[in-house]
């Protein structure tokens, strides 16, 4: 006998999960008010302290340069010599401040920034223009230069009116006399140091910047003391009046472990110059020569309250001469006085280790 099993009852059937309704589109205002929730956390402002710190303290040694103490190793100095360089350590804080999301490093930054601006952000502009009466020109020939002939060949090309040259050997001293002969018919070397000249000179003599001091210089020979002579002053004779010329190189400077930054020297010679300056009377003065120092360093304040810095008033950028593979510093100068300056540049690359620069000045 069959039997026959009845149909299952269908299983009841789950009522489809309502779809939720779409979240409102987040509009600008809500956006800012969730960022700025997030920024005013007092956490968010208490990342990379480290960083922060390091930009204040950035900042305020630019700012307070002139504080850093010279006491021990000259560090005053030394941070004044590269204090443009200082802008460098900018965005790399800020690179950091922007990885580690850390709105109190960023903040700092603006105290670093705005101090370089307001030191050197007027020098990133061309403040020369056209024209100018006289052109001049100063080069640190190097006393090792391979090739004096070529050197002396460019700086004539150069078209300077007046051109002094400092570290001339003895060796030399008879190249650079007869390359540039034709170019400038009237010239004076007095020691290290000389003068080129297209117009007439005039009372040439040297000057005394203490270049020899202590118990024994009294009683060097005279020749001596006029081989080893590193600044002189000359007359050159305008159209438009006497231009009074100095030609200057002041002592090297020296980095070492031991002694820190060594100025002695050239603070020497620095301060010898400024009195000299400060004596001379004259109606226009210019100052050309190798000062081995940036005029950032506060041992040139009694120079720079005399003469004033043609780059910084006319020049294109920094303006850097020194080393001539990859200058870092503007050690080699034309300061003015009298006359008005209408541009400066940096010459192209000799045998020396310096670059040569050179100015356009008007009455």
């Amino acid at each position: 006998m069959y039997r026959t099993s009845s149909p299952s009852a269908p299983e009841p059937v789950a009522a489809p999960a309502p779809v939720p309704a779409p979240a409102p589109a987040p509009t600008p205002r809500r956006l800012s008010r969730e960022a700025l929730r997030r920024a005013v956390r007092p956490e968010v402002w208490k990342r990379a302290p480290v960083l922060t710190g390091s930009a204040l303290l950035l900042g305020l040694v630019m700012l307070l340069h002139a504080y850093v103490p010279n006491r021990y190793g000259t560090v005053g100095s030394l941070v004044e010599t590269f204090l443009p360089w200082f802008g460098l350590f900018v965005p790399v804080l800020a690179a950091g401040a922007l990885w580690r999301r850390s709105p109190a490093a960023v903040t700092a930054l603006v105290l670093p920034v705005t101090v370089w601006l307001s030191l050197f952000g007027g020098l990133l502009a061309d403040k020369s223009h056209p024209g100018g009466d006289l052109a001049l020109a100063t080069h640190n020939v190097g006393a090792d230069n391979p090739d004096p002939a070529g050197t002396a060949r460019g700086l004539a090309a150069s078209g300077a009116d007046v051109l002094a040259l400092e570290e001339i050997t003895d060796q030399d001293r008879d190249v650079y006399e007869e390359e540039l002969a034709e170019a400038y018919p009237y010239h004076a070397v007095l020691g290290t140091v000389g003068v080129w000249s297209r117009l007439p000179l005039s009372d040439t003599r040297p000057v005394d910047i203490a270049t020899d001091v202590g118990p024994l210089a009294a009683t060097k020979p005279a020749g001596v003391r006029s081989a080893g002579n590193r600044a002189l002053r000359t007359t050159v004779a305008t159209d438009r009046g006497p231009l009074t010329v100095y030609v200057a190189h002041l002592g090297s400077v020296r980095l070492n472990p031991r002694t820190g930054f060594w100025t002695d020297s050239r603070d020497r010679n620095i301060r010898a110059l400024g009195d000299v300056l400060a004596a001379d009377r004259s109606e226009r003065v210019v100052l050309l020569g190798d000062l081995n120092g940036s005029l950032d360093d506060r041992a040139f304040d009694g120079v720079t309250s005399q003469v004033h810095s043609v780059q910084e008033a006319a020049g294109d950028g920094f303006g850097f001469s020194w080393p001539a593979r990859f200058p870092v510093a503007r050690i080699d100068h034309i300061l003015v006085r009298g006359v008005e300056p209408d541009s400066s540049w940096v010459l192209p690359a000799t045998g020396s280790d310096h670059l040569p620069v050179a100015a356009r000045i008007s009455w």
